[in-house]
C-alpha cells in the first residue's frame, strides 16, 4: 500500500491553482468611443473630402502595453480599417486613456458610409472584444466651408460654426498648439503662440452633431 504525503499534495494543487491563475486569458474591452466626421478642404478643388476621427478607451487588465490591433468595420459596405498599435494616436483626458485615429478615410477621396460600425480590439494574447457604434451624421454639411486668412500680421475668419479653434503646426507639419477663438478676427501675436509654430490652420466645430471643418494651413512666414 502506498502512502501519500497529504501536505505535499496540498501543495502541488496550490501551485496548480496559482499557475491556473497566472495563465488565465481576459479579453480587452472597449469602454467608451465616439466618430466624429471632419470636413478637410480639398487643396485641388472647392469641395472637401470627409475623414472620420475615431477614438475609444480601451481596457486590459495587463496594462495598454498589452494591446496590438484596433479594427473598425463598416459590415454593411464590407469596409475595413485597421490601426497598429504603433500606428494609433494615443492621449489623456480626464484621467483616461484614449487610442485611435483622426484619419479614416476611403481611397479616391469618396464619401464615407453612415449607420453601424463595429470596433474590435486585440491584445498580444490574441483576446479580442468588439463594440458597435452609430455614427448618422450628415449626408451633405449643414453649415458653409468657413474661411480663413491671415494678412500684415491679423486673422480673419468668417464661420457659421458654433465653436472655432486654430491649428498651428511646427515645420513638419505636426499639431503643436491648438487655441479656441474667443474672436473671430484681431491680432495673431494676442493669441500667443510657440514660437517655433510654422503654420496654423482653423478647425471649426459643430459638436451637437459631430462635424467638424479643417481648412489648409496658411504659412505664418
Amino acid at each position: 500500500m502506498k502512502f501519500f504525503n497529504i501536505p505535499s499534495i496540498i501543495s502541488f494543487f496550490i501551485i496548480l491553482l496559482a499557475l491556473s491563475i497566472s495563465c488565465s486569458r481576459a479579453e480587452p474591452t472597449i469602454t467608451f468611443g465616439f466618430i466624429s466626421l471632419v470636413y478637410h478642404q480639398d487643396k485641388d478643388s472647392d469641395n472637401f473630402v470627409e475623414r472620420y476621427t475615431f477614438f475609444v478607451i480601451p481596457d486590459d487588465e495587463d496594462g495598454l502595453e498589452n494591446l496590438e490591433d484596433l479594427y473598425l468595420y463598416h459590415d454593411g459596405e464590407q469596409l475595413r480599417w485597421h490601426l497598429k498599435s504603433s500606428d494609433w494616436i494615443k492621449f489623456s483626458k480626464d484621467d483616461k486613456e484614449w487610442i485611435g485615429s483622426r484619419s479614416i478615410s476611403i481611397q479616391d477621396g469618396e464619401n464615407l458610409p453612415r449607420g453601424r460600425f463595429r470596433a474590435v480590439i486585440i491584445n498580444k494574447g490574441g483576446e479580442r472584444s468588439s463594440r458597435d457604434f452609430i455614427f448618422d451624421g450628415p449626408q451633405e454639411p449643414r453649415l458653409p466651408f468657413p474661411a480663413f486668412e491671415i494678412n500684415d500680421g491679423f486673422y480673419a475668419v468668417r464661420s457659421a460654426y458654433p465653436d472655432n479653434h486654430l491649428l498651428f503646426y511646427n515645420d513638419r507639419g505636426e499639431n503643436i498648439f491648438t487655441i479656441k477663438l474667443t474672436a473671430l478676427e484681431g491680432q495673431l501675436s494676442s493669441l500667443v503662440y510657440p514660437s517655433n509654430a510654422r503654420s496654423v490652420a482653423l478647425w471649426a466645430e459643430d459638436t451637437e452633431h459631430f462635424t467638424s471643418v479643417v481648412t489648409d494651413a496658411i504659412s505664418l512666414r
